[in-house]
């Protein structure tokens, strides 16, 4: 259909409210326009689509609440998750190289407008490495909550099928969702699908799931901001890394970020006097940002049993010493 026809007919979907026909016309537009090369008319068109507000960057945003969630085939199983989160940025307690490139990466997605007056793109693909524990997960959540943009986690006990080709059916789903409206996307542990094809251990299903995977990510030109995490980045394989605009590596805190992550999660409970966290925190070397959080709960749940409203110095000493016994049997495991 011409630009004229597509219109005409968009007219007549809105007169008769039907909203299926309506959004299904819009997108039929926005693509076309696309075809043209008006990249900035099809962008302006969707943000319109999608929006509220006339401009993306207020905080009040509409997404497709009309649009189901995408499903596998055998298992009815969704194949992601859609949640809000109210986190504050001063939650994240990072190193400050990595929380300065997480917060460019936020900023430039604000500023789509300014940047493509230059005829530059925000980088909307981005890959978080790092331990377990360091805060990945929770770093999405508050990009989330900062940009006030709903989190799709993509659920890969689902997408993973025992039907041969069913996983990149799945995975087709889920690109297809996200290029929808906007949202902030979660691959989780994506090494489940991104690993090296050059591993002799695995099957030619997998290898064929990361081929469909690295197209999909080719040819992904929604608006959506896309995050995948990995604890395995030695795992995955080369070409996965140039498909993200962006790599940021996760680290293990130093002393400064676990005093301020130890007085984070101290939060909820009086603390006595003789509580040393500066030395507790010395003694805390090589704990992730997850480990100091179970230890801050063991030490508030060793206090409560106690029969006492406020913890001690000699509740965190027991709690850290515990830790560190967990630690070592994981680490001999």
């Amino acid at each position: 259909m011409t630009t004229n026809e597509i219109i005409k007919k968009l007219f007549i979907a809105f007169s008769k409210k039907d909203d299926e026909e309506f959004y299904r016309l819009a997108e039929e537009l926005i693509n076309l326009e696309k075809r043209k090369k008006h990249n900035i008319v099809a962008k302006e068109l969707k943000e319109a689509l999608y929006a509220t507000s006339h401009s993306r960057s207020t905080s009040n945003k509409r997404f497709r609440t009309d649009m189901p969630i995408p499903r596998d085939n055998d298992t009815g199983f969704p194949l992601l998750q859609i949640k809000r989160y109210q986190h504050a940025w001063d939650q994240l307690i990072l190193s400050p190289k990595t929380n300065y490139a997480l917060k460019q990466i936020v900023l430039g997605f604000k500023s789509h407008e300014i940047l493509a007056t230059y005829n530059l793109k925000p980088k909307n693909k981005v890959l978080f490495c790092g331990m377990p524990g360091t805060g990945k997960t929770f770093s999405a959540q508050v990009v989330s909550s900062y940009l006030n943009i709903p989190l799709v986690y993509v659920n890969f006990e689902a997408i993973i099928s025992s039907y041969l080709g069913e996983t990149a059916t799945n995975l087709k789903k889920v690109f297809d969702f996200i290029s929808n409206g906007i949202w902030i996307v979660l691959f989780d542990e994506v090494d489940i699908i991104g690993k090296n094809r050059d591993d002799q251990h695995e099957t030619g299903e997998i290898k064929r799931v990361v081929n469909n995977f690295l197209q999909m990510l080719d040819n992904f030109d929604g608006d959506s901001l896309i995050i995948a995490s990995t604890n395995h980045p030695h795992i995955l394989d080369p070409a996965i890394w140039r498909r993200f605009d962006e790599v940021i590596n996760f680290g293990l805190p130093d002393w400064s970020e676990r005093v301020k992550l130890i007085k984070l999660y101290l939060k909820p409970i009086k603390k006595e006097k003789d509580i040393n966290i500066e030395f507790i925190a010395e003694n805390a070397k090589g704990f992730s940002p997850s480990d100091l959080k179970s230890m801050c709960r063991d030490a508030i749940t060793h206090a409560i049993i106690d029969e006492r409203d406020s913890v001690t110095n000699s509740d965190l000493i027991y709690a850290l010493d515990r830790f560190k016994e967990r630690l070592d049997l994981r680490s001999n495991s």
